[in-house]
């Protein structure tokens, strides 16, 4: 899985159904859409993440997992930033591989790209 940096962070959630996964409309800096699934909204450091994956990859063995932080504005609504350093995107991408040891599953980033990162 990798991190993607080139995208706005222009969001618009869906309508929660309880039958099926919440999703979220990504507009690419290209001017394309991506439909993502939303993964996990977590706390990580002193801010709140989203972990989205490109809907069209989800029954894929590998799939790129997008993080954001995540926060809502005045009026309540989602609202998604790029991550804005690299310092920043390892908290954000430990706390995310944390969820996903805990329920038994890859990391999202293995300790050698994060160790290129630095």
């Amino acid at each position: 899985m990798a991190k993607e940096k080139e995208m706005d962070a222009a969001v618009e959630m869906e309508e929660f159904d309880p039958g099926e996964m919440d999703t979220v409309t990504v507009s690419l800096d290209d001017g394309r859409e991506l439909e993502c699934v939303v993964l996990a909204i977590y706390e990580a450091g002193e801010g709140q993440y989203i972990a989205l994956m490109p809907e069209d990859e989800m029954d894929e063995e590998e799939s790129t997992v997008f993080l954001y932080r995540y926060y809502e504005d005045e009026s309540g609504e989602p609202q998604l930033d790029n991550i804005a350093s690299d310092e920043e995107y390892k908290t954000a991408s430990n706390a995310f591989n944390q969820i996903l040891n805990d329920a038994g599953y890859d990391d999202i980033v293995d300790e050698e790209e994060l160790a290129r990162m630095q």
